[in-house]
């Protein structure tokens, strides 16, 4: 057993070397868009090394791991399939492009590097969790918000995979299920699951401190890379996507606007 601040830089010093390793198998599969699926593992691998060194409740330690294992695990098998059979992500073949004979040491600078340096600071509610006081009212609470967003999170990318998968759906815009209620429940669930985790290592006030990890997570999904980048490209590729926009709530799950005819 290790004290807290011993436990952060080892956790900080393993998510550097499984980024550097992942940027050397990216490399050799010349594929940049490796890093999609190192994001769901490595916080995956943060849970593992953090749970032994624990001087917290072993059920507290167990649910924390558990919760954080299943998320990233699916998370990263889902993204793996998804990019499996096609082509470089779009997004890393223009970052190549324009670095140029600079590309390699750009990629791995501004992509993996600065992905392992955000990966290891959202996982720092589930670091300090393990020296949590218990689960507790706040836990429970945790855990459900967890399971509301592992929820959404699932459900709305499975939704989404099938309708690609569906011939007549080239052009179209999905806007049923749950995505009638919010442009993104795959992403609404995903801050879920952090602010659930956070609520897990809110049984200390170190834990709590940590509320800037959530923070960064949900901001990133919402305003970062990912809902405006992607909402970029769909206007761009989907006549529909505007008047979707116009009725349906961006990010919170709300019920879709009645718009009068023009």
């Amino acid at each position: 057993m290790i004290g807290l601040g011993a436990l952060v830089a080892i956790t900080a010093g393993v998510t550097l070397v499984a980024g550097a390793a992942t940027f050397g198998v990216a490399r050799l599969r010349g594929r940049y868009d490796t890093v999609d699926t190192f994001w769901g593992l490595g916080f995956v691998i943060i849970a593992v090394v953090a749970f032994p060194f624990g001087s917290g409740p072993l059920s507290l330690r167990l649910v924390t791991a558990g919760l954080t294992a299943v998320w990233g695990v699916r998370l990263a098998v889902h993204l793996h399939l998804r990019n499996h059979g096609k082509p470089e992500d779009p997004r890393y073949a223009r970052m190549v492009a324009a670095a140029g004979d600079r590309a390699a040491a750009r990629m791995f600078v501004r992509v993996y590097l600065f992905q392992a340096v955000v990966l290891w600071f959202v996982s720092l509610p589930v670091q300090f969790a393990m020296y949590g006081g218990g689960l507790g009212l706040l836990g429970w609470i945790g855990v459900a918000v967890w399971l509301i967003g592992f929820a959404f999170e699932t459900v709305g990318d499975d939704q989404l995979r099938r309708f690609k998968a569906d011939p007549d759906s080239r052009g179209k815009v999905l806007d049923t299920g749950l995505w009638r209620y919010t442009r993104h429940p795959n992403y609404f669930g995903d801050a879920c699951v952090w602010w659930g985790l956070y609520l897990l290592a809110c049984s200390t006030w170190p834990g709590a401190a940590t509320i800037l990890s959530p923070v960064v997570m949900t901001f990133t999904l919402a305003r970062g890379t990912g809902k405006p980048m992607l909402e970029k490209g769909m206007h761009l590729s989907r006549p529909g996507y505007a008047h979707y926009v116009e009725r349906t709530s961006g990010f919170f799950p709300l019920p879709p606007k009645r718009l009068t005819p023009r």
